[in-house]
């Protein structure tokens, strides 16, 4: 933790100056796939996140969804055996197919139950055919930091989620406990939003708060930077917002039948 801290000092000194930098930064991590997993090694090994990582992996039950999968950091943990089917979900192409790639390495004879999706998971999402009920597990590692609508994301995620007895299991960093340390994260999170797609300063237990789920458990690390998030959720939503979507689509005016002419109803039309 105490290299964590230099290494953060370090990086205000480097900090340059940021005139704008877009909230929508998803676009970074199509450029930074390919060297994504080098560039983070040794950041999440000096915050002990790996074994965080296993831990919330192997909760993993049913029919599981992880949302912002990225490359695919916590397909090695994966319980295959407890898992019906498993949904990956990213916006980022390149990503996607780097995570495709560990799960048909490591995970060979579960492949054939493994779904790809790429697109955002702000939009709704559809689970598989014998998952209509939703999702028995849904994970989350990493993700809220990259989006510009974490609230809508946690709402979108309980969509999908079955009622009874789903949960939704996040691994996140954001705010600490210090006021110091948060200073640290304001100042250099601007440039590290522009080159790695992450603001790592959200107020990761506001968010959890305007999105209206029901919170099991929330606890803290690294100083109060890492976030564990259980969360459940609330009767009724899976409907409510599947209801609200097809208000949002397109009405289409309804064409009028086509009439028969009287030789029809003879049979001679």
């Amino acid at each position: 933790m105490g290299l964590y801290i230099v290494q953060l000092y370090l990086s205000v000194a480097n900090t340059p100056e940021l005139d704008h930098v877009p909230y929508d930064l998803s676009d970074r991590f199509d450029k930074e796939a390919a060297g994504y997993d080098e560039k983070v090694n040794m950041a999440e090994a000096m915050l002990f996140l790996n074994a965080k990582r296993k831990k919330i992996t192997e909760r993993a039950h049913g029919h599981v969804l992880e949302a912002a999968v990225g490359t695919g950091r916590n397909t090695k943990y994966y319980p295959t055996k407890q898992c019906d089917t498993v949904t990956l979900l990213d916006i980022s192409a390149p990503m996607l197919v780097i995570a495709k790639r560990k799960w048909k390495d490591q995970h060979p004879e579960y492949f054939h139950r493994v779904f790809f999706k790429q697109q955002s998971a702000t939009d709704p999402i559809t689970p598989p055919f014998d998952a209509q009920d939703g999702y028995d597990t849904v994970i989350q590692t990493m993700g809220l930091c990259s989006t510009p609508e974490p609230v809508k994301l946690l709402q979108t995620l309980e969509a999908a989620t079955k009622e009874e007895g789903g949960e939704i299991l996040l691994l996140e960093h954001g705010k600490s406990h210090y006021e110091w340390l948060n200073r640290l994260l304001d100042k250099t999170a601007p440039a590290h939003a522009n080159e790695h797609g992450c603001w790592w300063n959200k107020d990761i237990g506001q968010i959890v708060e305007e999105s209206g789920l029901e919170v099991v458990a929330m606890k803290r690390y690294n100083l109060g930077t890492t976030w564990w998030v259980e969360l459940k959720p609330r009767k009724g939503m899976r409907n409510k917002q599947a209801a609200a979507v097809v208000e949002e689509l397109p009405q289409t005016p309804a064409s009028p039948a086509p009439q028969k002419s009287s030789w029809s109803l003879w049979g001679w039309g």
